[in-house]
């Protein structure tokens, strides 16, 4: 009989001892991919913003429309912006009105929405040469500020560094746990199987012999915990991005996307090599290796 073949037989004989244990390892990885989900996210975002290649000049209600028109001339002719729009409020009210479809924004006056420039910038225009027009632009009397992207990306970088930071130490839970809950099960199916054990030893079977079928199950343990986690955290994520209204993910920028399937596969693999290394070191001190 081939190790996985006893490894099958003894997951069988306490079906559930096994499954008490694939639910809590579920449970412990469900924390750390969704940590992970939020960090995917949140860096989609952040990405989203980064790479916009876009600001708005927001004009004063009262601005000449000889001063506007002259400024929208100046700026589409400045280098590292690609071209530049002229928005009205009432073109600003439609277009806004376009994507989100709310009673609330429908019901605002006009005057609630500034008019602006919209300028599609080069990916290569730097920070300092955006600063630079940015105070050049706070002089001129027709405008009110500029609206650059760049703020929200830092906030959102910062985020996405406590969200990494928060899934660090999730990540050190989730190993703590899956290796107490598989070297709970392991040794305790150990001992339910002792005399086939003794009895195996008793024939001259080796450690490493009585050991493998043991490190199967660990794996298995780990690697169908970190697949029902996310499985469950899937049906969840899915459930809710659904009654969401679109609207939402027009005004961030990107629709909500859940984890890659590498991340995916990634984490399976982890909680596979978890519940081997649980499984082997739980039994060093008991089979004397």
């Amino acid at each position: 009989m081939t190790p996985l073949e006893r490894a099958v037989r003894g997951v069988r004989s306490d079906v559930r001892l096994y499954l008490l244990s694939v639910f809590s390892v579920a449970v412990a990885f469900v924390c750390l991919a969704a940590a992970a989900l939020v960090v995917v996210n949140v860096e989609g975002v952040r990405a989203r913003w980064a790479d916009s290649g876009r600001a708005s000049v927001f004009l004063k209600a009262d601005a000449a429309s000889e001063a506007v028109d002259a400024l929208e001339q100046a700026l589409s002719k400045t280098p590292g912006v690609v071209a530049a729009r002229r928005v009205t409020s009432e073109q600003a009210r439609k277009e806004l009105g376009a994507n989100v479809h709310d009673p609330v924004l429908d019901a605002l006056p006009e005057d609630a929405f500034p008019p602006s420039i919209e300028l599609e910038l080069d990916a290569s225009l730097r920070t300092t040469q955006l600063e630079k027009l940015k105070a050049q632009l706070s002089v001129l009397p027709a405008v009110e500020s500029l609206q650059t992207y760049e703020v929200w990306s830092q906030r959102l970088g910062t985020v996405l560094s406590g969200g990494v930071t928060a899934a660090l130490l999730l990540a050190a839970v989730v190993f703590a746990a899956v290796v107490s809950v598989v070297s709970s099960t392991i040794r305790l199916s150990l001992q339910r199987r002792r005399v086939e054990v003794e009895v195996l030893k008793l024939v001259g079977a080796t450690d490493d012999f009585v050991r493998r079928p043991f490190v199967f199950e660990g794996a298995a343990q780990g690697g169908l915990g970190a697949f029902l986690a996310l499985l469950l955290l899937g049906v969840l994520f899915f459930s809710v991005r659904s009654n969401i209204d679109p609207a939402v993910f027009t005004l961030i920028g990107i629709e909500p996307l859940f984890l890659p399937w590498s991340l995916s596969l990634t984490l399976v693999l982890l909680g596979a090599v978890l519940g081997a290394l649980a499984a082997l070191f739980s039994l060093r001190k008991l089979l004397e290796v």
